[in-house]
């Protein structure tokens, strides 16, 4: 429930009333009467920047791969067709595979096959936009009923094929330059005005603007002047048949990772870049050794991940960082991991630490509590609704590696109250799944095309009168 809201059951798809104030999103989210209109057929997805097929975890490879993987997998088990549209970073890709059945990615043969950075990506809309246009050239006349754009250069390429096709564009931002400018990472790099503008324009030109969470949504209706109309809540979900909660098997699982049978682990998952602030897990590890330094020598931290974004400038600072904290025997460093083993090391751990300056809701908050390991996240963004404070977790304010060292200290000091939360993390992550989220897109599908079919047939209308 949010501020007292009625949840549809088939999926959380949650309405802004027109002229409602932003800072009563959560208080005021009203339900439109779900369409009558059938499940589009087939969609397109457009995912410029990173591939869905690519390790999460690195690069440009994150929490928005996982989304649109399991989405577009569960959309495809209710007869919905998904082609997904990623620019080829390599000369031996195939122009389409089958990543699940009823799902291709197609790869578009746009710029240098070396991996580009985001910045440099603007500059190869041209070309992508092109593929795209082909693709669906080739095809039979109609052949998608709509498109869904993730991620601000999508929605660029998305807002050209939607006027061309004369199909609906469904766009989901995922992160916003805007927001990340205002909680920006001491020393990273603002979002450049492009993007900004990019960004404005996506949002004035989309059908459907999918937001995360109300912060999101309130986020769009303030910072982008986004319609209340067209702006929907979907939440992201956590396959709660990979990651699941399975007791006694954490002695085996750390040699495996080659971390201590005894003592704490604290972990962090993600990439390593300042946005997502894995030197603050560090830092609080060392303000520790001063609070509790016995409790300290028992601790050691865990980051799995590979550099990205800024953090690419300089790959090994948090190494250095690590090194020059004194804690070059507490930290151990571990590359991306796949699902199965990711859920392995959560279930491991004592705490997982998300001390991200935002995100826009947080899977890997959802994905360790599903596995009953209690959250230790920045109270930013989507993470206030991705971890429940104090029955799954613990929200903190601020980035203050002292702050952060107290919440470590009182949660692995009290054996008692991580277990009330690890059962508080299970029950809260029961409360999302893919299933639901896929059901709620469904639901955003329906209404933009039904909205557009009936829009284009008055406009018919009044053309022939």
């Amino acid at each position: 429930m949010l501020g007292g809201a009625e949840v549809d059951p088939h999926g959380v798809v949650l309405y802004l009333p027109r002229g409602a104030h932003v800072a009563q999103v959560t208080s005021v989210i009203r339900q439109r009467r779900p369409s009558t209109w059938p499940n589009p057929r087939r969609i397109a997805t457009l995912s410029v920047h990173t591939s869905p097929l690519d390790q999460p975890g690195t690069g440009d490879a994150g929490g928005m791969n996982v989304y649109i993987v399991e989405v577009s997998k569960r959309l495809a088990q209710a007869g919905v067709e998904v082609e997904i549209f990623t620019r080829a970073t390599a000369s031996d890709l195939p122009a389409c595979v089958e990543m699940a059945p009823g799902v291709h990615v197609r790869h578009v043969i746009s710029g240098p096959f070396e991996g580009l950075a985001k910045e440099d990506l603007p500059a190869q809309m041209c070309a992508f936009t092109t593929g795209v246009l082909r693709a669906e050239a080739a095809r039979a006349p109609g052949w998608y009923d709509l498109v869904h754009s993730h991620y601000w250069l999508s929605g660029q390429v998305g807002w050209l094929a939607k006027d061309r096709w004369g199909v609906p564009l469904v766009h989901t931002a995922h992160t916003l330059a805007k927001v990340k400018n205002a909680q920006l990472a001491l020393g990273d790099k603002p979002e450049p005005l492009a993007r900004v503008v990019g960004e404005e324009q996506v949002v004035a030109e989309a059908d459907r603007l999918v937001a995360n969470t109300p912060t999101e949504a309130g986020e769009l209706v303030r910072l982008y002047d986004a319609d209340l109309d067209r702006v929907s809540i979907v939440e992201p979900g956590v396959d709660l048949d990979m990651f699941q909660f399975q007791p006694g098997r954490s002695r085996a699982v750390r040699r495996r990772f080659g971390l201590p049978e005894d003592g704490y682990v604290v972990a962090f998952v993600g990439r390593i870049q300042p946005l997502k602030a894995p030197d603050v897990l560090l830092r609080a590890a060392a303000a520790l050794r001063v609070r509790n330094p016995e409790l300290a020598r028992k601790l050691t931290v865990v980051v799995v991940g590979g550099p990205s974004g800024s953090g690419l400038e300089r790959p090994s600072a948090l190494i250095e960082l690590a090194s020059s904290l004194g804690l070059a025997g507490t930290v151990r460093f571990l590359p991306p991991q796949p699902a199965p083993m990711l859920a392995e090391l959560y279930r491991a751990v004592d705490l997982v630490a998300v001390p991200s300056h935002n995100e826009s809701f947080g899977l890997v908050a959802l994905e360790a509590q599903a596995c009953g390991t209690p959250v230790v996240a920045a109270a930013v963004g989507g993470l206030v609704t991705a971890v429940s404070d104090d029955v799954s977790g613990v929200l903190v304010d601020g980035h203050d590696p002292i702050d952060w060292a107290t919440v470590f200290d009182n949660l692995l000091s009290a054996d008692a109250l991580r277990a009330r939360l690890a059962r508080g993390a299970v029950e809260h992550a029961r409360q999302f799944s893919w299933s639901r989220t896929a059901a709620g897109l469904l639901a955003v599908y329906r209404e933009a095309v039904a909205e557009h079919r009936s829009r284009i047939s008055a406009e018919l209308a009044g053309a022939a009168w």
